[in-house]
């Protein structure tokens, strides 16, 4: 990879805040974010609307096979169709954890990824970007806040969008999404080793964006 490039890559659990921390970083920086989680989020999407069980590993892989997922100036693109105000429900959620567990589910868009991240500056965040996707990225990041905070935010973000539910049932779903993605065979969610560690249970995004935005220049 040419040297003018550069990766910075950020891991952590679901709510935590590291896709507005990336896009923000992205922006103030101005390299290319790739939302590796709505990668599989749009996925869960197009087995949901095909009423595929998320064991029905046959017809996942032939699902996977016909499947298109770009990303384009933020857009979310699902085989030709904008999905990115679709696939931010728990259902989708909870479909996207399930699916990301299948290895050759995995294997396929970290392709993908790795591909997008090959010749430009990129910022990616998602569950195992440090040591699957960019093991060898300048500046990893692990965010996390603590799963009442994260929840508060998600459920924060679900009623502005109109949806219907309550505090105890978005805490259970983080919890429920922590564990299956900690508990996962294929890369699990955890910590890289030289990731370093954000808690943003007490910081602002815009404290979170700065350190980052300041580590890196």
């Amino acid at each position: 990879m040419s040297e003018k490039y550069f990766q910075i890559a950020i891991d952590g659990p679901s709510g935590a805040g590291k896709s507005t921390v990336a896009k923000a970083v992205a922006k103030k920086l101005g390299i290319d974010y790739i939302d590796t989680g709505a990668m599989y989020r749009a996925l869960g999407l197009k087995l949901l609307r095909n009423s595929i069980g998320m064991d029905e590993v046959e017809k996942i892989k032939a699902v996977l096979d016909e499947t298109e997922i770009d990303i384009c100036q933020g857009d979310i693109i699902l085989d030709g169709e904008v999905v990115s105000g679709l696939i931010r429900t728990p259902e989708v959620s909870m479909a996207a954890s399930a699916c990301s567990a299948h290895g050759f589910v995995r294997e396929k868009l970290v392709k993908a990824q790795q591909k997008m991240g090959e010749s430009k500056s990129v910022i990616m965040d998602g569950r195992d970007i440090c040591e699957v996707v960019f093991p060898h990225a300048e500046y990893k990041y692990y965010v996390t806040a603590t799963d009442e905070e994260r929840a508060r935010r998600r459920y924060k973000e679900l009623l502005e969008k109109g949806e219907e539910t309550t505090f105890e049932e978005t805490l259970a779903a983080i919890r429920e999404r922590d564990y299956n993605d900690s508990h996962r065979a294929a890369s699990p969610l955890r910590q890289a080793e030289d990731a370093q560690l954000l808690d943003t249970t007490d910081m602002t995004i815009e404290e979170v964006v700065d350190y980052i935005c300041n580590k890196v220049k």
